[in-house]
């Protein structure tokens, strides 16, 4: 029990990063059916502007406490990849908006390359050690430990969620995205402009990865050029899992993923002493996204045009 309790806590704090990268990857797909494959790197570039904006503040402040030098980091990382991904989608997506779909799609991936040769030539292609800028006493909880880093993952996905809902079903920018989802055209001719409603989708998932990047590199310790694309991937195979454009799926796909994912690679590891729990563990994403396209294409929740954002 010991073992399911502490590998719940895992999935949960896992899947709770998978849904807000999700998240990204169904808003534009709900508004322009494109995957933007470079999201990813977005989350990479956030983590890496926080580490280099905590290392000039730490010498400059060093009686600054950490919490006020995460947030610091987090609003120049969200700015940062807010401005990125405004960029990426003015240069690189709207000019083949019209275009076959393979078009939006190759340079999506090109893009994804791009961003992470630049990060490698500015930061270097060497890991990184990320600052511990919370206390790392854990608390336990029936036997599991939980530390503080992983509460505030926890606490900030909900709190983002929330308010990611309210946006798009309580205010005028919500519906302005979900009446782009349903036809750009029409929504233009009733006052919407579908390229500042499009920009801003790319702005607020670029905000949720930024986040998302922060956290992981706060749990793992550590940041580097490649580390956006993994948890881009599943994060991806999430929003499928979910079904694709649908705000929810995107919620439900990425907790379960986590949950599934930290659970198989646990018990795998209890059973093998330990020797290929961790081993194995990025092959259950893709084993669910396999069964789950097999079985329901298109994914747990799918695709309901009205939540569409």
């Amino acid at each position: 029990m010991d073992i399911f309790l502490q590998q719940m806590i895992n999935g949960l704090v896992l899947g709770s990063v998978y849904a807000l990268v999700a998240l990204g990857y169904t808003m534009v797909y709900g508004i322009i059916q494109l995957i933007n494959f470079a999201h990813g790197e977005v989350l990479m570039f956030g983590a890496l502007t926080a580490w280099t904006v905590a290392g000039v503040l730490q010498p400059a402040f060093p009686g600054m406490p950490g919490w006020v030098v995460l947030i610091l980091c987090a609003l120049v990382a969200c700015t940062a990849a807010a401005l990125l991904n405004f960029t990426i989608e003015k240069v690189a997506y709207r000019p083949l908006r019209n275009s076959p779909r393979l078009a939006p799609l190759i340079t999506a991936i090109g893009m994804s390359l791009l961003l992470q040769t630049v990060a490698m030539i500015i930061w270097k292609p060497n890991p990184k050690p990320f600052p511990s800028l919370l206390p790392v006493t854990p608390y336990e909880i029936g036997g599991a430990v939980i530390s503080p880093t992983d509460l505030l993952i926890l606490s900030m996905t909900v709190i983002l969620l929330v308010a990611l809902v309210w946006l798009v079903n309580y205010t005028s920018l919500g519906r302005a995205m979900r009446a782009t989802a349903e036809n750009p055209r029409v929504a233009g001719l009733m006052g919407v402009k579908p390229d500042v409603v499009i920009s801003a989708t790319f702005v607020i998932g670029a905000v949720l990865a930024a986040l998302a990047g922060i956290m992981l590199a706060m749990k793992y310790g550590t940041v580097q050029h490649a580390m956006g694309f993994l948890p881009g991937l599943k994060a991806f195979t999430a929003a499928v899992f979910g079904g694709i454009g649908n705000l929810a799926g995107a919620v439900v796909g990425g907790v379960l993923l986590g949950v599934i994912e930290a659970l198989g690679s646990g018990y795998i590891g209890v059973l093998t002493g330990g020797v290929l729990g961790s081993h194995y563990s990025e092959i259950f994403a893709f084993i669910v996204l396999i069964v789950i396209l097999t079985l329901r294409p298109s994914g747990l929740l799918g695709e309901r045009v009205a939540d569409r954002a």
